[in-house]
């Protein structure tokens, strides 16, 4: 009997539109929520086989591919992805840093670095954790509680999706699907196509990476759906949610987010966030770097 497919599924709201359908097209596999540096952990230690991770963790992953056109991406402000300073940025010596995500971490050292010359020690920022309760001077806080309005007032903010397409005019890659290169999963009934994708009990045999973006196009297709049932679990006006969904954020891979990627990659392994020389893989797509 094989066994089922492990899918690690984000719990924030910029991750609604990948994840909505996921157990329509994989009613046999198991669906695990939960924050993405967790399901990073668990994919790394062998607990999933597949999973939508910061973008970070794929750089530190080992023989990692990335398996679908489907991904959490901005280009320009992402409203989800804040940095408050209590100080200049240029004074900066401590941050608190959301546990999270890994990749807005590593962005914020990016850009402290490299446009302040900033190298701050950092300190955790816990779930669950008051920003006020934090020390630090400055914070990054992530996900759907950086969607609310702060009590406290502080010198300057930055949308960190918006400094980088500033600064780079790229857009920039949060999170995306990714799977261990070489897996020799299957989905019972039906056999690995040259050794390169996996494949689901449909009708019509799709490799795992098509259906994460069919997933994707029917998630894109619920965004109304999905923006008024959050609005009210988040204690949010509907045209924020909606706005959220649909102008700050897109969900699609494309050439200029591979070049976004491409780029933070190559920041990040020059501040020894990161080994040095990955190639980009991603799975029946062309090698990129």
């Amino acid at each position: 009997m094989t066994t089922p497919l492990r899918i690690g599924a984000v719990t924030y709201l910029n991750s609604k539109p990948l994840t909505e359908h996921l157990s329509e097209l994989f009613p046999d596999a198991v669906i695990r929520d939960d924050y993405p540096s967790r399901l990073a952990d668990d994919l790394a230690h062998g607990h999933l086989d597949v999973a939508l991770i910061p973008s970070i963790e794929y750089f530190r992953g080992d023989h990692y591919e990335i398996v679908s056109d489907a991904c959490v991406a901005a280009r320009g402000p992402v409203f989800s992805v804040k940095l408050y300073s209590r100080v200049p940025w240029g004074d900066i010596r401590t941050v608190g840093l959301d546990e999270g995500s890994r990749t807005s971490a590593a962005l914020t050292k990016i850009l402290l670095g490299e446009r302040y010359g900033v190298e701050p020690e950092t300190v955790p920022f816990l779930l669950g954790q008051t920003i006020e309760s934090c020390p630090a001077d400055a914070i990054l806080m992530i996900g759907d509680r950086a969607m609310h309005p702060q009590d406290e007032k502080f010198h300057a903010t930055w949308d960190l999706g918006e400094e980088w397409f500033r600064w780079t005019g790229l857009p920039f890659v949060f999170a995306m699907w990714v799977a261990r290169k070489g897996r020799g999963l299957r989905v019972e009934g039906l056999e690995p196509e040259k050794d390169e994708g996996f494949f689901l009990s449909d009708p019509q045999p799709s490799t795992l990476d098509s259906q994460l973006s069919l997933a994707r196009d029917l998630g894109v297709q619920s965004i109304d759906t999905i923006a008024r049932r959050e609005a009210l679990l988040m204690n949010l006006p509907l045209p924020t949610t909606i706005h959220y969904l649909t102008r700050n954020l897109h969900f699609c891979l494309g050439s200029a987010e591979r070049s976004g990627l491409r780029l933070y990659y190559d920041l990040a392994a020059r501040r020894g966030l990161v080994p040095e020389g990955l190639k980009l893989v991603f799975r029946n797509h062309a090698r990129v770097g």
